[in-house]
């Protein structure tokens, strides 16, 4: 593993590999890193416009990915979890990114928060990729889609943009599909899986947290209101509106208060 001594260098050696296990062992030890004070906060490269990729999953167009369907045969499980695992995956790259392209216009604990997240989300992909494997398949089986990242490059000239779109608008959908989510498997008897996703919502509760105390933060420094703000960002950023049911009480944990989202459901 690569020694850097600037938190900017770490963070691009996440975003430049493309191996899925060698991409999470990259994080954590960027966060390990970062964690023990080896890395300045210093932030010397530019940021890719793209993260680097393996060669599969196929990403396709999300018009063009087949459907999943409701049922519960383990080739549906399976596609499920897959899906879930390259959000994950490409929440890895969402995390860095944050640091690597807004780490210089925040405090320290804006890079302590996200690097935490990155590790976190590295943890999350490899649980459910060894799900995937317990069941005979793995990450790349199936196509994907990158719809992930197009909101990541469609905020990538603002910091509140991103903070806006990317932990409190697409991880907070997170945090309310993901209980009904774990009900499914454990109507199946897949409590494996079930715990799985139970720990990551515990976690994403703490993301959406961090992308609103540093948007209002953002927010404060340019004395704007934070509520009317968001909704501005997610009209220009945000297609397709947003849509209940909301799991209000997971959201409020986060500080995502029903005054930003209300509105404009």
């Amino acid at each position: 593993m690569a020694e850097y001594s600037d938190v900017g260098s770490a963070v691009l050696q996440v975003l430049q590999t493309a191996d899925p296990n060698a991409k999470v062992m990259a994080a954590r030890h960027a966060a390990r890193q970062w964690r023990v004070g080896r890395l300045s906060h210093d932030f010397p490269h530019r940021m890719p416009d793209m993260p680097a990729r393996p060669d599969r999953p196929l990403l396709l167009l999300p018009r063009d990915m087949p459907r999943r369907g409701g049922g519960t045969s383990l080739p549906r499980r399976i596609a499920l979890i897959h899906a879930l695992a390259h959000i994950e995956f490409v929440a890895i790259d969402l995390a860095f990114d944050m640091i690597g392209r807004f780490g210089a216009q925040f405090p320290r604990d804006f890079t302590d928060d996200w690097m935490r997240v990155g590790s976190e989300e590295a943890m999350h992909f490899a649980l459910l990729d060894r799900r995937l494997r317990a069941m005979d398949s793995f990450y790349g089986a199936l196509p994907a889609h990158d719809g992930l990242w197009d909101s990541a490059k469609n905020t990538a000239h603002d910091a509140s943009a991103r903070l806006a779109i990317v932990p409190m608008v697409l991880e907070a959908r997170g945090l309310d599909v993901t209980l009904q989510t774990v009900e499914r498997f454990e109507r199946q008897g897949d409590n494996s899986t079930a715990k799985v996703l139970n720990r990551i919502f515990r976690d994403e509760i703490n993301h959406v947290s961090y992308g609103t105390k540093w948007f209002e933060f953002a927010c404060d420094q340019r004395d704007q209101n934070p509520h009317a703000r968001w909704k501005e960002l997610v009209k220009a950023h945000f297609k397709g509106g947003l849509k209940p049911p909301f799991n209000d009480s997971a959201r409020q944990a986060a500080g995502l208060t029903r005054e930003y989202y209300s509105a404009i459901e």
